[in-house]
């Protein structure tokens, strides 16, 4: 079994207790997520099983859009609402200051990183630092802010929505605009309505999937690659192509761009893999099928 599922994550969980589940119910070990969602949030969590799974990386890189709840006058250490409370702070901020911070963060910012993040600093996870009480120095990360959307403001609550590039952490966004306002601010609630070609309206809830009924929403790899052109291979190139053998006949390489990665087939539907034209040749950078098979 080889696909994706479109996974609408419950709160409460972990994105790896998705994964367990969807192990479990498919037999199949080789599960990986799409990007981590906090058991806070909700939303939108891709799976990919099988050999799906060599795509992770590429099917994270598209942009993401959350809806985010964010409460002002509070400081926690975790930026959200399960933290322990560093500070309550009394503040006097009409509507329009706020709105005005918060859309001043629109487009390429730098953010860091929370502390409590899965990202490895010299081997360790930050958040196994955190529980120990240890706070390490972490590089600023650049990230675009594509948009936001304020949908409802009810002080000390804002709502909004955000379209944002990989890697930002919207608890991060929370505690920046908390500051920049001078009255601390917390991420309250979170749901992922989005990222790249999964959307919340297609998903399944992770409550309703079964044995009976997870064939009927697994979908194959390349409908998650979207954003990648296609190519078709002449049947004169496959054998070479699959066995890992680059294309260098102008005849192919004049049809296609350079530096730009190409989802590529055979027999005109057969998904291969993704692969670049780079420098003097037309490489694979990742086969989905194995060269055996012919």
């Amino acid at each position: 079994m080889d696909g994706v599922f479109n996974i609408n994550k419950p709160e409460g969980i972990t994105s790896f207790d998705v994964v367990r589940k969807v192990r479990h119910l498919s037999k199949i070990r080789k599960v990986g997520h799409a990007g981590t969602l906090d058991p806070i949030a909700s939303g939108v969590l891709p799976l990919c099983l099988g050999g799906a799974t060599k795509f992770v990386d590429y099917i994270m890189k598209d942009e993401k859009v959350y809806l985010t709840c964010m409460k002002l006058g509070i400081r926690t250490d975790t930026y959200d609402r399960e933290g322990t409370v560093l500070e309550i702070l009394d503040f006097d901020l009409s509507e329009k200051d706020v709105e005005d911070v918060i859309l001043s963060f629109e487009g390429e910012i730098e953010q860091i990183p929370p502390m409590y993040s899965a990202i490895k600093v010299n081997g360790k996870r930050l958040y196994d630092l955190a529980r120990q009480g240890i706070e390490v120095e972490r590089k600023k990360r650049k990230i675009n802010i594509y948009s936001i959307k304020i949908l409802n403001m009810d002080l000390p609550y804002v709502i909004f929505e955000v379209r944002c590039s990989k890697g930002t952490y919207i608890r991060s966004l929370c505690n920046d605009i908390g500051d920049r306002l001078n009255c601390g601010a917390v991420m309250w609630s979170l749901k992922r309505t989005s990222t790249g070609n999964f959307h919340i309206s297609d998903s399944i809830d992770l409550k309703d999937l079964n044995r009976e009924n997870i064939l009927q929403y697994i979908a194959p790899v390349d409908t998650a690659l979207t954003q990648y052109p296609a190519v078709n291979l002449e049947d004169v190139y496959i054998k070479n192509v699959l066995n890992g053998i680059p294309i260098a006949d102008r005849m192919f390489l004049d049809k296609i761009s350079k530096n730009r990665l190409y989802r590529v087939y055979i027999y005109k539907n057969e998904f291969v893999g993704l692969g670049i034209y780079r420098t003097v040749e037309f490489k694979m950078v990742k086969l989905f099928i194995r060269s055996n098979r012919l």
